[in-house]
């Protein structure tokens, strides 16, 4: 009797589209987690490289992931190293982690290092979790603000302001602004070349940030000096360095290589360039401490005091480890508060907008009213 339950075979026209859309599709962090994570529990249960990569390949949801997952198994076979197929998708496996495996591998401890990348990896997330869950009420309050003003602009403002079109005395100069802006709302050119502009100029921007170094580091100093955000940058980028830093020397990767890739794993430029310096200097003897402390606006004493008695005591990864904590911990409460850091700002900027609207409307109306 036939198996109804049997899957149906894609035709060779719907498998190449989906090969093809997997070619484009993203494979998230939290699937890279479950890898690493299933990996190591695999490794751990005294399973082969080559067994866990062939389940964990069959396991994965997504056709870009298991593709690759399968092709890694395959070069394993041969005979070559997990880190050094795997440093072959960098976009999928940051440097980060295959240095710790390829520190595992040589260590004959795969599975610790294993472990010690789903901690980063999990400590990661949470801090982009808190990240992107500060930012979506102030996005979604913006562009509330933005639509609303539209719509007075379009629907509601030609109506009120076309009965000053009648009046004989001079107007004041906030209502003859606000008939002016309306007028430039009210034409659907002007609408499409304004926000065509806006959408040239994130592109030209963003294309800047990235083929020029040095408009980038102007960028990037002036959001360390913002009000409130400068802060929370700095909050990020210190909870990165230290988580990364404190993961790498737990793996014993050697600490220029390992200050090398905990720069490019910070988000901010000067954060960046302090680090490669950095790695650069300690060729030269000179402890890390020391070093950090030259770059005062971006290591606080906290952080440069904490490393120097890790220098002193051999436990420099134990108290990075607690630094990242600890600033893990800040950029957490920063993000919940963000709301309610942001929330006066744009009341604030929102009643200065209504205000001069009201004035706009107003003043011509006690025109009127002492003309009559």
């Amino acid at each position: 009797m036939p198996n109804k339950h049997k899957k149906k075979e894609l035709s060779k026209f719907e498998e190449k589209l989906n090969n093809f859309a997997a070619k484009f599709s993203r494979i998230s962090f939290v699937e890279k987690i479950f890898f690493v994570d299933h990996l190591r529990t695999m490794i751990h249960a005294s399973l082969s490289l080559i067994e866990a990569l062939d389940i964990l390949g069959k396991e994965m949801e997504s056709r870009k992931f298991k593709g690759i997952i399968l092709k890694v198994k395959s070069e394993v076979e041969k005979g070559r190293q997990l880190s050094e197929v795997l440093a072959e998708y960098p976009k999928v496996f940051p440097p980060i982690y295959v240095k710790m495996i390829s520190s595992g591998e040589l260590s004959g401890k795969l599975d610790e290092s294993l472990e010690q990348i789903v901690v980063q990896m999990k400590k990661t997330q949470q801090l982009i979790s808190s990240i992107r869950g500060a930012m979506i009420y102030p996005s979604v309050i913006i562009i509330a603000i933005v639509g609303v003003a539209i719509f007075m602009m379009i629907a509601v403002l030609p109506k009120m302001l076309s009965l000053f079109s009648e009046f004989d005395a001079e107007l004041p100069l906030a209502t003859k602004i606000l008939i002016k802006v309306t007028h430039f709302f009210n034409q659907p050119l002007n609408l499409v070349l304004l926000f065509g502009g806006i959408f040239v100029f994130v592109i030209f921007f963003i294309y800047s940030l990235r083929k020029f170094p040095r408009f980038k580091k102007i960028i990037h100093t002036m959001n360390l000096n913002l009000p409130i955000i400068g802060h929370v940058i700095k909050q990020i980028n210190l909870a990165r360095f230290s988580l990364t830093l404190s993961s790498l020397l737990k793996s014993t990767i050697p600490i220029i290589d390992a200050m090398d890739i905990t720069a490019d794993t910070c988000t901010n430029l000067q954060y960046q360039i302090s680090l490669h310096k950095t790695a650069l200097e300690i060729k030269t003897g000179r402890p890390l401490s020391e070093l950090l402390a030259e770059y005062d606006k971006l290591y606080p004493p906290m952080v440069t005091e904490m490393i120097m008695v890790g220098e002193r005591s051999g436990q420099v990864d134990q108290l990075l480890n607690e630094l990242s904590e600890f600033y893990g911990s800040e950029v957490d409460n920063t993000m919940k508060n963000f709301a309610q850091i942001i929330e006066p700002i744009i009341i604030i900027v929102l009643g200065f907008a209504v205000a001069g609207i009201a004035v706009a409307i107003i003043m011509p109306m006690y025109s009127l009213v002492e003309a009559v």
